[in-house]
C-alpha cells in the first residue's frame, strides 16, 4: 500500500498543472510592448474584450505572415470593442524592430522570461518560445475561446469573425 501511495505521489508531482479552458479566469499580465508602453490585462476589465495572439518568434516566416495580416487588415478587428495584441517571448527591442518592419499598428507584447507564456500554457519546453495560440478574453477577464488552429495569412479576418461569433459588441 505504501509503495502505491508513493508511486501516486510521484505521478502527481510530475504532472503539469491543468491547462487553461474556456470559462477560466485568464492569467494576469503586465508586459512591455513594441510601442514603448506597458499593457496589463487588468486595464481592460469591465471595459473591453482582449485578444492575445501568441506567436513563436519575430522575423520567422509564419509569424511575419500573421503580423502582416493583422497590420493590413486590423480595421476588421477594430470594428469590435476589443483590444488586440500579438505576444511572444522575444525581447522588446526585437518586437519593436519586427513591428516597425511589418508596419504593425497594434502592440506586440514581450515576455522574455516566458513566465506569462507559461501561465497561458503556451510555452514550449526548453525553447522559451510560445506556441501559436490565440486567446479571446471577455470584459470579465474570463477566457471566451482558445484558438489553436491559426492560419497566419487570414489571421485578422479569422479574429474578426471569431469576435462576431462570440458576441463581442461592435463599436458605434
Amino acid at each position: 500500500m505504501r509503495k502505491l501511495f508513493l508511486l501516486a505521489m510521484c505521478f502527481s508531482i510530475a504532472l503539469p498543472a491543468f491547462a487553461l479552458e474556456v470559462g477560466d479566469q485568464a492569467p494576469a499580465f503586465s508586459l512591455a510592448a513594441s510601442d514603448g508602453k506597458t499593457y496589463s490585462l487588468e486595464d481592460y476589465r469591465g471595459k473591453q474584450a482582449v485578444v492575445v495572439a501568441w506567436y513563436p518568434k519575430a522575423f520567422t516566416k509564419g509569424c511575419t505572415i500573421e503580423c502582416k495580416s493583422l497590420a493590413e487588415n486590423g480595421h476588421l478587428i477594430r470594428e469590435y470593442d476589443a483590444a488586440y495584441f500579438m505576444a511572444s517571448t522575444d525581447e522588446v527591442e526585437d518586437n519593436k524592430k519586427f513591428a516597425d518592419e511589418q508596419k504593425a499598428d497594434f502592440p506586440l507584447l514581450s515576455d522574455p522570461t516566458g513566465e506569462v507564456a507559461e501561465a497561458y500554457d503556451v510555452k514550449m519546453p526548453v525553447l522559451n518560445m510560445a506556441k501559436r495560440v490565440t486567446f479571446y478574453i471577455g470584459k470579465d477577464g474570463k477566457i471566451l475561446k482558445i484558438d489553436r488552429d491559426i492560419k497566419p495569412a487570414s489571421s485578422a479576418q479569422d479574429m474578426a469573425a471569431t469576435l462576431g461569433e462570440l458576441g463581442v459588441a461592435r463599436k458605434e
